[in-house]
C-alpha cells in the first residue's frame, strides 16, 4: 500500500463519519451530499444476498427529501460507525461499514429508544470533487426497541 492508497483509505472512511455526523448534527443536505448526484440507497431488512430491498431511494434530491423525514421523527439520534473494511481500485472502490444507531422519539406512547445495528455495504466513486458514495446497501442486522427513561 502506498501513500495515495492511504489517503484514498482516509478520505473514503472520512466520507462514511460525515454521513453519520450529519445524521446526527439533523443536517440532510449535507448528508445527502455524500452522495453522487444519482446515488442510491437500498435498505435490507437481513441479508441483501438472499432478501430484496424493503425501499430503495435514488437520487441526491430524492436522499434529502427522505433524510429529512426521517430525522424529523428523533429528538435525536447517535451513529457510532465501527470497524470499515475498504478496497480501492483506481477511482472506484468498496466498503463494509458496521454502525451501531441509536434514534431517540416519542410517537405518544413515551420516550423510546431505537437501536440498530447496521452495515452499510457502499460502493464509491471518485468524482472531480473527491470521493463519494454511488451506491449503499444499507443492511439492518437486528433492531431493538424499548421504552427510554432519558
Amino acid at each position: 500500500m502506498n501513500v495515495d492508497d492511504l489517503a484514498d483509505q482516509l478520505a473514503l472512511r472520512d466520507l462514511v463519519a460525515r454521513y453519520a455526523h450529519h445524521a446526527d448534527r439533523k443536517q440532510p443536505a449535507e448528508q445527502a451530499a455524500v452522495f453522487t448526484v444519482d446515488g442510491r440507497v437500498r435498505l435490507y431488512d437481513g441479508d441483501p444476498d438472499t432478501t430484496e430491498p424493503i425501499d430503495v431511494v435514488t437520487g441526491r434530491d430524492e436522499l434529502e427529501r427522505t433524510i429529512a423525514e426521517l430525522i424529523a421523527r428523533y429528538e435525536v439520534t447517535t451513529y457510532l460507525n465501527g470497524q470499515s473494511l475498504i478496497d480501492v481500485e483506481r477511482d472506484t472502490a468498496t466498503g463494509e461499514t458496521y454502525c451501531l444507531a441509536m434514534h431517540v422519539l416519542d410517537e405518544g406512547a413515551g420516550r423510546e429508544l431505537l437501536t440498530m445495528s447496521i452495515r452499510y455495504l457502499d460502493a464509491f466513486a471518485r468524482t472531480p470533487g473527491g470521493w463519494l458514495i454511488a451506491d449503499r446497501r444499507l443492511v439492518f442486522d437486528w433492531v431493538d426497541r424499548r421504552s427510554s427513561h432519558a
